[in-house]
């Protein structure tokens, strides 16, 4: 502890000069001490002194003391109560507000900006939408509404508090309008997100002859950039170049936040080659949007060029990884953002969630589960929410029950996650059983919670439940169909081979139907062998995106399976001549924390050889033991049986299947997730696999789970 020292020659100092001699807080609170015990009051010369020491503003012992002194400051000078006010954080503020009522000090003009701005910043129960309220009326009562410094400051924390509304009451009513008060209402609006409403007030700004300074123009081409207003975002500019105002880094970095955000990277990326140095706002802007145009190569290389880098930037590629269908690398980045001591936040961990939930790596589902208990965002509903989505793509159902009971205070989209989960693994029963339990518990469902609810109903055959769904939506809950809906129904009708009632279907939609709808059907075609309609349902998808490689591919293999090589020459030709090629079949198995990746007929893994080998003793246990034979219907090219048999066995799962009972013991699980749907054969292969290894093999395609065990797959043909 600092000693205040004395020297004893000298006289003795007085009490006052002590206090005014004070270096410290410390220092401070002897000298209050020895105050105390001499039955002096000097309370309004300490609280001054104390106002004028640096205080920490992160110290909770030195604000509290603060609090303190002010607290037994009997009806402290206005000037000193302000700068209390200034100086306390919002809880404090407003603990020593309500004991300058009690105590019936008189407030002035002075006291209302740092106790409006502490009630703007207070967190949840911290009473700050009562105390805006409560101040509201203390200035129109005491006659203060003229002022603009007291005003201004009521638009702020309404603004702030997310009334938007009543801050615009309050500015209308002002009798003048500086700049600041256009500024703080401005920048209210892009804080609660009425970014149009912010847009209509800038016009109104520049109608009453206010001049908008750089942080006005900042503001508003945020809100440009958030709505994706190219239009008034270039007006903007080029009222920025026609009026001369001067181009500073921030106007800079936030045109080329605009830019990036409406996918316009050209005149983005002029407006950064003029800037130097590269601000890290304008450098975080590009990476976002070189993400999400799909150059992520582009993105990563300014991003390596950073000097230094924040969160937001850090956060920015992890979640471009993410949207960029490369989740091995956002995991990867995130652990080298971990070993860089950089402190991720919500929006961080919820990429990195997203990440594990593509992959379906169990083990790094598992890992980031525990990261996010340690680290304090397991009480975050958000965060909470996307752990059940993380575990139910992982395929671990169990794991996506266990976050969702322990969430105490479920929201619809708890409820809907969950439903999610069991329709993507086949358990349409055990999801229409929590709707009920849902609608029990007095929680609204929402659109996206029928749309779970009939794709739960789709791939588990369950026909009339999913017609009573669908009514239900509409003539109960009052929630009109979206082209989502319809699209639900028209594969659950094609999944029971009710393809003509589908088309019907499609036929009556109120709205024009889209690549989706068609594909469904043209799914059910495939699978159910309905040329014809197949055909429609193709050239459909054709007009709608001619470059669809799914329509053809599907088409194709409508046109094999009826040994219809001319026709699966002609589609072949048109795609090549078209320049459209068929999307890979990818695959991924998670080994001991590490993620390996196969393509069809790859043979880049290390231990290829060894996995063909594999494979090779796999097919023939299989082909004597259980009589397997290759289903050769998915092979869109007329070649020779023994060809076919060839080409089916290559396919990316089978190879990942293969590596999976190499490198685990037997009676164990492997997982492996597909980004395309899984073929006929590969899905009777695994059933026969589950039964002749003893294994259970859980499959995620692009359309939902596979639990293969004991020779048969928890689909029930349904898929």
């Amino acid at each position: 502890m600092e000693i205040l020292t004395v020297n004893p020659i000298s006289s003795p100092p007085t009490p006052t000069h002590l206090i005014s001699s004070a270096a410290t807080v410390p220092q401070l609170k002897q000298i209050h001490a020895r105050i105390l015990r001499s039955g002096l009051d000097l309370t309004p010369s300490l609280l001054s002194r104390l106002l004028s020491l640096p205080l920490n503003a992160t110290a909770t012992p030195s604000l509290d003391y603060a609090l303190s002194v002010l607290l037994c400051t009997p009806r402290p000078p206005s000037r000193l109560r302000c700068r209390a006010l200034r100086l306390l954080d919002p809880r404090r503020t407003i603990v020593a507000y309500a004991r300058l009522r009690q105590d019936g000090t008189d407030l002035d003009r002075f006291d209302f900006p740092p106790l409006l701005r502490a009630a703007a910043r207070a967190g949840e129960g911290e009473g700050g939408d009562a105390i805006a309220r409560e101040a509201h009326g203390f200035v129109v009562k005491m006659g203060f509404v003229a002022d603009p410094f007291v005003v201004t400051a009521l638009v702020r924390a309404y603004a702030l508090r997310g009334w938007v509304t009543d801050a615009r009451a309050v500015f209308d009513r002002m009798p003048e309008r500086d700049l600041v008060a256009w500024g703080v209402m401005l920048d209210g609006c892009c804080q609660s997100g009425f970014y149009s409403e912010a847009l209509q007030l800038f016009e109104e700004m520049k109608s009453s002859n206010v001049t908008p300074d750089q942080m006005v123009l900042a503001t508003v081409l945020s809100a440009c950039g958030r709505t994706g207003n190219l239009s008034s975002g270039k007006a903007i500019h080029s009222y920025i170049l026609e009026t001369g105002i001067a181009m500073d880094a921030h106007i800079r970095s936030s045109l080329i936040n605009l830019y990036s955000n409406c996918r316009s990277m050209d005149i983005a990326e002029e407006l950064f080659d003029e800037m130097s140095p590269k601000d890290l706002v304008a450098s975080t802007a590009m990476v976002f949007g070189y993400a999400k145009i799909g150059r992520i190569e582009t993105a990563r290389a300014i991003f390596d060029d950073m000097p230094e880098k924040d969160l937001v930037c850090w956060s920015a590629m992890i979640s471009g990884y993410v949207e960029s269908d490369k989740p091995s690398e956002a995991l990867k980045l995130f652990n080298e953002m971990q070993d860089l001591g950089v402190r991720p936040d919500q929006i961080t961990v919820l990429s990195v969630i997203s990440a594990c939930a593509h992959l379906g790596a169990l083990d790094q589902a598992k890992w980031i589960h525990i990261f996010v208990d340690k680290n304090r965002f397991r009480d975050v509903l958000m965060i909470r929410n996307a752990l059940i989505d993380m575990y139910s793509k992982c395929g671990n159902l169990a794991g996506a029950w266990r976050v969702f009971d322990g969430t105490p205070r479920k929201n619809v989209i708890t409820w809907t996650s969950m439903i999610t989960g069991l329709a993507m693994h086949g358990d349409g029963r055990s999801a229409l059983v929590l709707f009920e339990q849902m609608k029990a518990e007095g929680v609204e469902p929402n659109g996206v919670t029928f749309i779970g609810l009939l794709y739960a109903c789709s791939h588990s055959g369950l026909v009339a439940e999913g017609r009573q769904v669908f009514e239900s939506m509409v003539r109960e809950h009052k929630i009109e169909p979206k082209l989502e809906h319809y699209g639900c129904m028209v594969d659950l009708l094609c999944r029971a081979k009710l393809l003509r009632e589908a088309f019907e279907l499609i036929e009556s939609m109120p709205f024009r139907p889209n690549v989706i709808i068609w594909g469904s059907l043209l799914g059910g075609c495939r699978v159910h062998m309905d040329v014809e309609l197949g055909e429609i349902a193709a050239n459909k998808i054709l007009e709608l995106d001619p470059d669809h490689d799914g329509a053809y591919v599907l088409l194709s293999n409508i046109y094999a399976k009826a040994n219809m090589w001319d026709e699966v020459g002609r589609v072949r030709r048109l795609m090549k001549c078209r320049g459209v090629s068929k999307e890979k079949g990818c695959s991924w198995l998670e080994i001991n924390g590490n993620v390996h990746e196969f393509l069809m007929g790859d043979e880049s893994h290390p231990n290829s050889k060894d996995i063909y080998r594999k494979l090779e003793d796999i097919v023939q246990e299989l082909e004597h033991n259980v009589g397997y034979s290759p289903d050769t219907g998915s092979v869109l090219v007329d070649l020779e049986e023994e060809e076919k048999k060839g080409a089916v066995l290559l396919h990316s799962e089978k190879l990942a299947l293969s590596f999976g009972l190499i490198n685990s013991e037997r009676g164990s699980c492997i997982r492996i997730a597909k980004n395309l749907r899984v073929c006929e054969d590969c899905h009777s292969f695994m059933e026969l696999v589950s039964k002749v290894f003893d294994r259970e093999i859980v499959l995620r395609d692009r359309t939902r789970f596979h639990h293969y065990k004991n020779g048969v797959c928890s689909c029930k043909g349904f898929w």
